[in-house]
């Protein structure tokens, strides 16, 4: 199953789960899609927010204090006095990191060689590039995984 972030003329926002790529084709052109909210037939795909899975997160100190329980956010030594807005960009900043650390830069070559790792014609390997809209739904089609990253400019390389 791929679930896909969907948006209806309206403007309401929602989710689609779909047995592939083509499977939401298929119902987009049957015209089998509608927004549940208002049941606008008009509906597109929008970018997905991306999760990146870099392995097990490593223990790291909790403190201790009076908001810690059951369902508390748990907050480290260096979030303690920060406001929650720092500490997002805190560790988005993190992820970055650990994702340009852990993956090959291909450049303009990123679809080509993201459909030669898919179809097992070179090493199966962690990537990251640069892709058009165009071509990022190209492989999206195809069925091979893909993520766009929003990566400020000076993290690029």
């Amino acid at each position: 199953m791929i679930v896909f972030d969907l948006l209806c003329g309206e403007g309401h926002r929602f989710e689609g789960w779909f047995g592939s790529a083509a499977d939401f084709a298929a119902q987009k052109e049957r015209r089998q899609l509608a927004c549940p909210g208002c049941g606008n037939a008009q509906v597109e795909r929008v970018p997905s927010v991306s999760r990146v899975n870099l392995g097990a997160p490593e223990p790291r100190p909790v403190a201790k204090g009076p908001a810690q329980g059951p369902g508390a956010p748990q907050r480290t030594p260096e979030m303690e006095g920060k406001d929650p807005f720092a500490i997002a960009q805190m560790l988005y900043s993190r992820m970055l990191d650990e994702l340009l650390t852990k993956t090959q830069d291909v450049g303009k070559d990123f679809p080509a060689e993201a459909r030669r790792i898919f179809y097992e014609e070179a090493p199966a390997r962690a990537i990251r590039g640069v892709a058009s809209a165009q071509e990022h739904d190209e492989l999206v089609d195809e069925g091979i995984p893909v993520a766009r990253l929003p990566l400020p400019p000076g993290k690029l390389n």
